[in-house]
C-alpha cells in the first residue's frame, strides 16, 4: 500500500572538486488532472512521488566510463539507456569516450505505469551532467529533449516535477507554480495490472483531435474544468469528499471517452469501488498503469493496493 508522501526527497549528494562522486534521487510523479489537455495549453497539477525513484550514483577514476542498470525493472531501462545517454552526449557535443567513472542507475519505480519514469531518467541524466559541469543549458530544456525521444512531444509535466522535486500547477510555455500548504483528503495509487504506453496513448488522443475536433475540444475543456475544481479544493482545510468525488468523476470522464480506460483498469476500478472507494480516475497518460483513488477510511490490506 502506498500512501501518498510529501517530504522532500531524502539522499546525499557528494560534491568533491578534484573528484567528482555523486549519489542523488529523483523522484516519480503522480497527477491529479490535465492530462492530455496539458499538451494544448491546459494547466495540469503534478504530485512529486518520493517512494518512486531512480537513484543515480557516480564514481569518479580514470577508467573508462561505464553505466550499470539494476533494480526494478531494470531490464526495460537497459534496452533503451544507451539511446538516450547517446542522445544527450549528443547535445552537449561529447562522446562516451570522452567521460570517466562509473554511473549506476537503480531503479525503484516502474516504467509504463503512469508515474513518469522516462522523465524521471531524463531528469537524472540532465542533473549529472549539470553536477560534472558539463550542462550549459538549462536543465529543464535538457531534459525534455530527451523525454521526447520516450513519447515523441513531451508536455514537459513530468520533468517539471522531477526536476522541482514540489507539487506544481504546470501551464506549458509559462512560469512552473509551486504549490503552497494543499489539504488532500485519503488517496491512494494502485497498480491496475496492465502496462500503459505513453506515445501511443497521446497518438490516440492526437487522432480523436484529427478525426472528431469537436468531441476533442469539448474533453480538454472538461479536464479543464476538474482542474478548476481540483485547484479550489486543494485551497480548502478541510477536504469536502462530495466535491473531490465530482472532481475525479469529471477528469475519469475524459479518460473514458479517450479510450484509455483498458479492461483490466475498468475491473481494478470496480474492484476498489466494491471494497470502499468513493472515486477513481487513471493518472498519467492511461492505457493502464495506476488508478488514483479517494477513501473515507484507509482501505482495507486485503485489495493488495500497491
Amino acid at each position: 500500500m502506498d500512501r501518498f508522501r510529501f517530504a522532500e526527497i531524502t539522499g546525499s549528494e557528494i560534491m568533491n572538486h578534484l573528484g567528482i562522486n555523486l549519489n542523488y534521487n529523483i523522484p516519480g510523479k503522480w497527477i491529479l488532472a490535465g492530462e492530455h489537455a496539458v499538451l494544448r495549453g491546459c494547466e495540469a497539477l503534478v504530485f512529486p512521488l518520493n517512494s518512486k525513484f531512480l537513484n543515480f550514483s557516480y564514481k569518479a577514476s580514470e577508467k573508462d566510463f561505464t553505466l550499470k542498470l539494476i533494480g526494478e525493472n531494470s531490464s526495460d531501462v537497459e534496452m533503451i539507456i544507451w539511446s538516450v545517454f547517446e542522445k544527450a552526449l549528443t547535445e552537449i557535443n561529447l562522446k562516451r569516450t570522452d567521460l570517466k567513472g562509473e554511473l549506476t542507475i537503480t531503479s525503484h519505480i516502474s516504467f509504463g505505469a503512469g508515474m513518469g519514469a522516462s522523465a524521471t531518467l531524463a531528469v537524472g541524466i540532465s542533473e549529472f551532467f549539470k553536477k560534472l559541469e558539463l550542462l550549459k543549458t538549462d536543465s529543464f530544456s535538457f531534459a525534455k529533449k530527451i523525454e521526447d525521444l520516450f513519447h515523441g512531444e513531451s508536455s514537459g509535466v513530468d520533468v517539471a516535477v522531477a526536476l522541482y522535486q514540489k507539487p506544481l500547477l504546470y501551464k506549458r510555455g509559462e512560469p512552473i507554480i509551486p504549490l503552497e500548504n494543499v489539504t488532500l483528503p485519503r488517496l491512494y495509487l494502485s497498480h491496475c495490472g496492465v502496462r500503459g504506453v505513453t506515445k501511443d496513448c497521446v497518438t490516440k488522443v492526437k487522432k480523436m483531435h484529427e478525426l472528431d475536433s469537436a468531441l476533442a475540444k469539448q474533453l480538454d475543456l472538461q479536464m479543464s474544468e476538474a482542474v478548476v475544481l481540483f485547484k479550489k479544493l486543494l485551497k480548502e482545510s478541510a477536504p469536502d469528499l462530495l466535491a473531490w468525488m465530482k472532481a475525479i468523476k469529471l477528469s475519469q470522464n475524459c479518460f473514458e471517452s479517450w479510450g484509455l480506460v483498458p479492461v483490466e483498469a475498468q475491473n481494478h476500478i470496480d474492484q476498489l469501488k466494491n471494497h470502499g472507494a468513493l472515486a477513481c480516475k487513471m493518472t498519467g497518460s492511461g492505457g493502464g498503469g495506476y488508478v488514483l483513488s479517494l477513501w473515507q477510511e484507509d482501505p482495507p490490506t486485503v485489495l493488495s493496493i500497491e
